[in-house]
């Protein structure tokens, strides 16, 4: 599998990182996970088979999460000859039918009805399914919105989890424990800490529980990045850390 972290940041704009966005490639199978702002051109400038993409998965309905996905389903439409043709599957939390029922009537029609078909998969939280050539995908309800999951990817004998947005919750650290790759938000620094996210000594906390063999660090507020992150999550996790970039790539080899 391959993780390519397309937009790293938030709501907070900056000209670095666009909002969320990160794509799992693995076989025949091209997954976006969540498609904030930004993230369509971000895959256009780093040359990525967007027209390829197969699934879009939504952690949650916050718009730095899912504004982009108007734009890309009109691209597939609109933006290339010739038109998309092939079916795409949208994958979500339970309200998934009816945010996008709700993103057709303020688009038009043509979001839930493009010329190439577009089926919706809610995913209740604690239950998993098969996405294809071998891959599964698992989700756990995390601390965030009334919908906010974290999704978990399985194949080849490889794990990637994604915490989504979330606040702290040992049972989090407890489900990703042992993953392949920790794909885990860190908004904030200790003194603006809120109940639904994460700071770095939060994440260093999940890290130690989890014991994933790479951490990677994504969404980022602007203040959190005058802090030392590293040197806090050192205090509570002795493994690699990464801070990702947009654009950064992560390779898992398979079995």
């Amino acid at each position: 599998m391959r993780l390519t972290t397309l937009g790293t940041g938030t709501i907070a704009l900056t000209p670095t990182r666009v909002c969320a966005g990160y794509l799992v490639e693995a076989g025949t199978v091209r997954l976006l996970m969540d498609c904030g702002s930004g993230v369509v051109h971000r895959l256009v400038q780093l040359g990525l088979d967007w027209a390829g993409i197969t699934h879009v998965a939504f952690s949650h309905f916050h718009t730095d999460h899912m504004s982009d996905f108007a734009t890309l389903v009109q691209a597939w439409r609109y933006g290339q000859l010739p038109p998309r043709s092939e079916p795409l599957a949208v994958i979500g939390p339970v309200g998934t039918v009816d945010l996008l029922e709700r993103m057709a009537a303020l688009h038009g029609s043509w979001l839930r009805e493009p010329g190439f078909p577009i089926g919706v998969i809610e995913l209740p939280a604690g239950t998993s399914r098969p996405v294809g050539d071998g891959m599964e995908i698992d989700c756990l309800k995390v601390p965030h919105t009334d919908e906010s999951v974290a999704y978990s990817i399985r194949r080849g004998g490889r794990r990637l989890v994604y915490s989504g947005d979330t606040g702290y919750d040992p049972m989090f650290g407890e489900w990703a424990r042992g993953a392949d790759l920790l794909l885990c938000e860190c908004s904030l620094p200790e003194e603006m800490a809120i109940e639904s996210h994460l700071t770095p000594a939060r994440c260093g906390a999940l890290a130690a529980a989890a014991l994933p063999k790479h951490l990677v660090l994504t969404h980022f507020y602007t203040p959190v990045e005058r802090v030392d992150i590293r040197g806090i999550i050192a205090a509570h996790y002795a493994g690699p850390v990464t801070l990702a970039d947009d654009g950064s790539t992560f390779e898992l080899e398979e079995g």
